[in-house]
């Protein structure tokens, strides 16, 4: 899917209906409970540094303002312990998954917006919209929620013409963590492992974009979300020497 082949945000949406079995309610207040212990108790552990392109925002500025992140799935858990307690908008699914999912990141501070590219979308674009507008971040964990990997989503671009806010792509490699057998080859670091974040220099795209002008930011989207992932990965390793790339 291109940018101009997604659908336009629209404001007339039906409500949200969400029912759980017992099972399903136990299972949920488990998961949530065991995923945000895990991330509590890791994440203060992990040895972060940050790198950034050429034209990328000021790393002590990220999470602040409006802006549109863009990462991959495979890096959430990093990734909440890093951006927690700043009020983030996250696009969640309205599935089984997204629903754990929002139960853990909003103990972390964060506010879930319910939708995804499969179901939802428009009423979670909306959503992102208002978080934006009151001058907060948002975040697309942009190959989700089922993938593929690595094929970003044109959500990010569709708002960012609708809100003029600008988009920021970042990646998150840890130094041998365990790797989950999923879609998205989940990472789960190990305590006191290396952890390297990349940030992509900035995207503006402007209110009059047509459809020729949103397929080429949504290529650069996609281009800056892989280069700063290869770049991440091929450096993590280095954090703490000499010759380290992180600034």
């Amino acid at each position: 899917m291109t940018a101009a082949d997604a659908p336009q945000i629209s404001s007339e949406l039906p409500p949200l209906q969400r029912e759980y079995t017992l099972r399903q309610r136990v299972q949920l207040w488990f998961i949530t409970w065991a995923g945000f212990l895990a991330i509590r108790m890791i994440g203060p552990t992990l040895r972060f540094s940050i790198s950034s392109e050429d034209g990328a925002p000021n790393p002590r500025t990220l999470g602040r303002g409006a802006v549109i992140q863009s990462f991959w799935h495979r890096c959430v858990f990093p990734a909440v312990y890093v951006w927690r307690n700043l009020q983030i908008g996250v696009m969640t699914s309205q599935s089984f998954d997204g629903e754990y999912i929002a139960r853990i990141i909003q103990k972390f501070g964060f506010v879930p917006v319910r939708g995804s590219s499969t179901r939802g979308g428009a009423r979670a674009l909306l959503g992102m919209r208002s978080v934006l507008e009151q001058g907060n971040t948002v975040a697309f964990t942009i190959d989700g929620p089922r993938g593929p990997a690595f094929v970003a989503k044109p959500g990010p671009v569709l708002l960012a013409r609708a809100t003029s806010a600008p988009l920021v792509m970042f990646y998150i490699a840890l130094d041998n963590p365990w790797v989950l057998n999923t879609w998205d080859r989940f990472m789960i670091p190990k305590p006191f492992s290396k952890a390297l974040m990349r940030v992509a220099k900035v995207i503006h795209v402007p209110p009059d974009a047509d459809d020729a002008q949103m397929d080429q930011f949504y290529r650069e989207l996609q281009e800056g979300l892989e280069r700063v992932r290869k770049f991440a990965e091929a450096n993590v390793g280095k954090m703490g020497r000499a010759d380290s790339p992180a600034t």
